[in-house]
Protein backbone atom coordinates (compact mmCIF):
# COMPACT_ATOMS: atom_id res chain seq x y z
CA UNK A 1 0.00 0.00 0.00
CA UNK A 2 3.07 1.85 0.23
CA UNK A 3 2.88 2.56 -3.23
CA UNK A 4 -0.48 3.37 -3.94
CA UNK A 5 0.47 5.96 -1.05
CA UNK A 6 2.80 7.09 -3.11
CA UNK A 7 1.53 7.62 -6.48
CA UNK A 8 -1.70 8.59 -4.90
CA UNK A 9 0.54 11.83 -3.31
CA UNK A 10 2.27 12.26 -6.18
CA UNK A 11 -0.82 12.70 -8.30
CA UNK A 12 -2.10 15.42 -5.89
CA UNK A 13 0.52 16.97 -5.79
CA UNK A 14 0.79 17.20 -10.13
CA UNK A 15 -2.98 17.78 -9.95
CA UNK A 16 -2.10 20.99 -7.16
CA UNK A 17 0.56 22.15 -9.63
CA UNK A 18 -1.58 22.18 -12.10
CA UNK A 19 -4.79 23.68 -10.23
CA UNK A 20 -2.19 26.45 -9.24
CA UNK A 21 -0.89 26.93 -12.58
CA UNK A 22 -4.27 27.76 -14.14
CA UNK A 23 -5.07 29.81 -11.11
CA UNK A 24 -2.17 31.76 -12.10
CA UNK A 25 -2.44 32.16 -15.62
CA UNK A 26 -6.31 33.01 -15.25
CA UNK A 27 -5.58 35.67 -12.65
CA UNK A 28 -2.44 37.11 -13.97
CA UNK A 29 -2.72 35.70 -17.59
CA UNK A 30 -2.66 37.73 -20.86
CA UNK A 31 -5.82 40.71 -21.65
CA UNK A 32 -8.17 39.17 -23.84
CA UNK A 33 -9.66 41.30 -26.44
CA UNK A 34 -13.14 41.05 -28.41
CA UNK A 35 -14.10 42.83 -31.51
CA UNK A 36 -17.69 43.81 -31.20
CA UNK A 37 -19.23 44.95 -34.89
CA UNK A 38 -22.50 46.60 -33.83
CA UNK A 39 -25.12 46.34 -36.49
CA UNK A 40 -27.77 48.56 -35.87
CA UNK A 41 -28.25 51.30 -38.06
CA UNK A 42 -29.78 54.65 -37.26
CA UNK A 43 -31.47 56.84 -40.30
CA UNK A 44 -30.50 60.11 -40.67
CA UNK A 45 -32.69 62.63 -39.17
CA UNK A 46 -33.92 64.76 -42.55
CA UNK A 47 -35.35 68.33 -42.11
CA UNK A 48 -38.66 69.00 -43.99
CA UNK A 49 -36.52 71.73 -46.32
CA UNK A 50 -34.19 68.95 -47.20
CA UNK A 51 -36.98 66.72 -47.97
CA UNK A 52 -38.56 69.44 -50.29
CA UNK A 53 -34.94 69.95 -51.62
CA UNK A 54 -34.72 66.36 -52.68
CA UNK A 55 -38.37 66.37 -54.33
CA UNK A 56 -37.57 69.23 -56.54
CA UNK A 57 -34.52 68.31 -58.03
CA UNK A 58 -35.74 64.94 -58.71
CA UNK A 59 -39.02 66.98 -60.12
CA UNK A 60 -36.27 68.71 -62.78
CA UNK A 61 -34.42 65.79 -63.71
CA UNK A 62 -37.50 64.40 -64.67
CA UNK A 63 -38.60 67.66 -66.34
CA UNK A 64 -35.10 67.99 -68.17
CA UNK A 65 -35.08 64.51 -69.54
CA UNK A 66 -38.96 64.92 -70.74
CA UNK A 67 -37.80 68.34 -72.52
CA UNK A 68 -34.95 66.73 -73.88
CA UNK A 69 -37.03 63.86 -75.65
CA UNK A 70 -39.32 66.59 -77.11
CA UNK A 71 -36.59 68.42 -78.27
CA UNK A 72 -35.37 65.32 -80.27
CA UNK A 73 -38.95 64.96 -81.61
CA UNK A 74 -39.45 68.46 -83.03
CA UNK A 75 -35.42 68.21 -84.50
CA UNK A 76 -37.10 64.92 -86.07
CA UNK A 77 -40.09 66.27 -87.39
CA UNK A 78 -38.06 69.23 -88.79
CA UNK A 79 -36.57 67.38 -90.68
CA UNK A 80 -39.14 64.81 -92.04
CA UNK A 81 -40.84 68.51 -92.99
CA UNK A 82 -37.73 69.86 -95.02
CA UNK A 83 -37.61 66.79 -96.66
CA UNK A 84 -41.25 66.71 -97.99
CA UNK A 85 -40.84 70.98 -98.46
CA UNK A 86 -37.51 70.30 -100.49
CA UNK A 87 -39.90 67.35 -102.88
CA UNK A 88 -42.76 69.60 -102.89
CA UNK A 89 -40.12 72.55 -104.36
CA UNK A 90 -39.13 70.63 -107.03
CA UNK A 91 -42.23 69.63 -108.47
CA UNK A 92 -43.17 73.23 -108.06
CA UNK A 93 -40.06 73.82 -110.34
CA UNK A 94 -41.04 71.19 -112.73
CA UNK A 95 -44.17 72.76 -112.96
CA UNK A 96 -43.38 75.70 -113.22
CA UNK A 97 -40.90 74.88 -116.24
CA UNK A 98 -43.77 72.71 -117.49
CA UNK A 99 -46.07 76.14 -117.50
CA UNK A 100 -42.98 78.12 -119.14
CA UNK A 101 -43.24 75.62 -121.80
CA UNK A 102 -46.48 76.06 -122.59
CA UNK A 103 -47.01 79.84 -122.40
CA UNK A 104 -43.90 79.71 -124.54
CA UNK A 105 -45.92 77.39 -127.21
CA UNK A 106 -49.13 79.80 -127.10
CA UNK A 107 -47.25 83.04 -127.28
CA UNK A 108 -48.25 84.39 -123.72
CA UNK A 109 -45.82 86.89 -122.22
CA UNK A 110 -46.23 87.73 -118.66
CA UNK A 111 -47.20 91.52 -118.60
CA UNK A 112 -45.87 93.45 -115.12
CA UNK A 113 -49.18 94.33 -112.70
CA UNK A 114 -49.90 97.74 -112.17
CA UNK A 115 -49.07 98.62 -108.62
CA UNK A 116 -50.57 101.41 -106.73
CA UNK A 117 -49.14 102.43 -103.43
CA UNK A 118 -52.14 102.92 -101.69
CA UNK A 119 -53.62 99.56 -102.67
CA UNK A 120 -50.62 97.95 -100.91
CA UNK A 121 -50.38 94.61 -100.26
CA UNK A 122 -53.85 93.90 -100.71
CA UNK A 123 -54.42 94.79 -104.56
CA UNK A 124 -51.31 92.60 -105.40
CA UNK A 125 -52.82 89.18 -103.29
CA UNK A 126 -56.42 89.94 -104.00
CA UNK A 127 -55.73 91.40 -107.96
CA UNK A 128 -57.88 94.45 -109.30
CA UNK A 129 -59.86 91.68 -111.52
CA UNK A 130 -57.31 92.33 -114.56
CA UNK A 131 -55.36 89.89 -115.75
CA UNK A 132 -51.53 90.22 -115.87
CA UNK A 133 -51.34 87.57 -118.56
CA UNK A 134 -51.05 89.34 -122.50
CA UNK A 135 -51.47 87.01 -125.36
CA UNK A 136 -49.89 87.73 -128.37
CA UNK A 137 -51.25 85.96 -131.98
CA UNK A 138 -48.36 84.03 -133.42
CA UNK A 139 -47.05 84.73 -136.46
CA UNK A 140 -48.91 82.66 -139.50
CA UNK A 141 -46.47 80.82 -141.20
Amino acid sequence: MRISRNLLAIAAAIACCLVGLWLSTSIQGSQKTYEVKPYITVPEYRTDAARAIDAYERLMERYMGLTEKNILMVGTDIREMSKKLDSIDGKLTQLSAAIARIEKSLGIELAPAPFSSSEGSKGASQGSGQSNLSIKEKPQP
